[in-house]
């Protein structure tokens, strides 16, 4: 078995620890508070300037749900063709019907228009109505992997589904798990679903340099979000999660 570690990168300095510490590929995003949103155009070019790995940034142009208008398919439509003029390995998508399933014709488009780069469909696939069906409908599409945390909000949670989930993909498409992976428990999740690609970002709050503090200002109105704190992928956390999914891989070949 091998092993591939993503990182949800939304920052450029988030991309180059993501590297430094070993990860294979990096998926690119804004607002990670909102789940991942479409980074800018310069983020995306210095990124691919830092650094050499696979950088997929995520087709996403606002957080709430994955029903979006022909106004917002343009949009993402102009992404790709962005991500492809800038160098990017790949792209990451997922746009649903209303009713709960993918949305094959639109997600289709998006497939033809990226090739030759790579596809992961994101989290979109967790809030289908069925994700065996969705799984079909993917891979059909002609995505190359799913990131999914199983159905549930944390891979941990939803590891059962993961591993079934890898049975019936049967290598016709890559099972990544994200959401609430950790070095607490890759070893874990690597000996009990099956799954040979994570997904994580890796992160901490690193304190602002700021001296003057308003404490009665929150800018993002979200309780408990560190307002002078900046979220950044932790070149150690990444170098902990890989060594310690590979010592689990090992303990299963003996």
């Amino acid at each position: 078995m091998s092993f591939t570690l993503e990182i949800c990168a939304a920052s450029v300095a988030s991309c180059i620890a993501a590297e430094a510490g070993g990860a294979n590929r990096i998926e690119l995003c804004d607002n990670l508070l909102e789940g991942g949103t479409t980074p800018s155009y310069a983020t995306i070019a210095v990124a691919r300037e830092k650094v050499k790995i696979d950088l997929y940034p995520i087709i996403r142009p606002r957080g709430g749900d994955f029903l979006y208008s022909d106004l917002e398919f343009d949009i993402m439509k102009k992404d790709v063709e962005i991500c492809k003029q800038l160098g990017c390995n790949g792209v990451v998508i997922g746009i649903l019907t209303a009713d709960g399933r993918v949305d094959k014709h639109r997600c289709k488009e998006l497939v033809t228009l990226a090739w030759p780069m790579g596809v992961t469909f994101h989290r979109a696939f967790d809030m289908t109505d069925n994700p065996f069906e969705a799984l079909e409908d993917i891979i059909d599409i002609g995505c190359e992997r799913i990131l999914t945390s199983g159905a549930h909000n944390t891979a941990v949670e939803g590891a059962s589904l993961l591993k079934d989930l890898v049975g019936r993909a049967d290598n016709r498409i890559i099972i990544m798990a994200g959401a609430g992976v950790r070095a607490a428990n890759i070893a874990t999740l690597v000996k009990t679903t099956g799954v040979q690609e994570f997904h994580t970002s890796a992160k901490a709050y690193e304190e602002s340099h700021m001296v003057y503090r308003n404490p009665n200002v929150s800018m993002g109105g979200i309780p408990g979000v560190p307002e002078y704190g900046i979220s950044v992928t932790q070149k150690e956390e990444v170098l902990l999660i890989r060594e310690k999914a590979e010592k689990a891989l090992q303990e299963m070949k003996q």
